[in-house]
């Protein structure tokens, strides 16, 4: 993989997943051949992540491109300076998230979008959880928080949910 380049082969899969979803096709397992599962390996990203980005997308627009590439982008810096290019065999147990209605200093949804985002970043996630799902992105355009802006937060505040409070209210 050209690193200079390396957001040109996931723009191609992203618009190219749209297109498949919007033909009918379902399921991240038959979008990807193997040179494309190991290069969204090679950047810490996983087939199912790029098809809920693509379905979500295909469905009402959000997310846009630009807002996959900034995750993306905010991941593999992650997976590349924090885990040193290895991929974590864990997956969060969605039974072991904060509920939906969680709060922290009455934020509600900041609780789960807090262990949604370290799981991100960790490459965590388990297919039937999606960072930056519509009730994700409901919280970030009310708090007027980019979902890219958040991980990087969420990375810095290494497990402090103090800054990630203060992060979200702009202090």
């Amino acid at each position: 993989m050209k690193n200079y380049q390396w957001h040109a082969p996931l723009k191609e899969l992203f618009h190219r997943a749209i297109e498949k979803y919007q033909r009918g096709e379902r399921g991240a397992a038959s979008y990807f051949n193997a040179d494309e599962l190991a290069y969204l390996a090679s950047i810490g990203q996983t087939a199912q992540e790029l098809y809920d980005f693509a379905e979500d997308h295909a469905r009402g627009g959000d997310p846009e491109w630009e807002t996959v590439l900034l995750i993306t982008s905010a991941r593999r810096d992650y997976f590349l300076a924090e885990q040193q290019g290895q991929t974590s065999s864990h997956r969060i147990d969605m039974a072991a998230l904060p509920s939906k209605d969680a709060e922290i200093e009455g934020i509600g949804w900041l609780p789960r979008l807090i262990a949604k985002a370290e799981s991100k970043l960790r490459g965590e996630m388990p297919d039937d959880l999606m960072y930056d799902c519509g009730g994700d992105r409901g919280f970030f355009k009310h708090h007027d928080v980019h979902p890219a802006d958040f991980l990087r937060a969420a990375w810095g505040a290494k497990g402090d949910a103090a800054k990630l409070v203060r992060f979200v209210r702009g202090k």
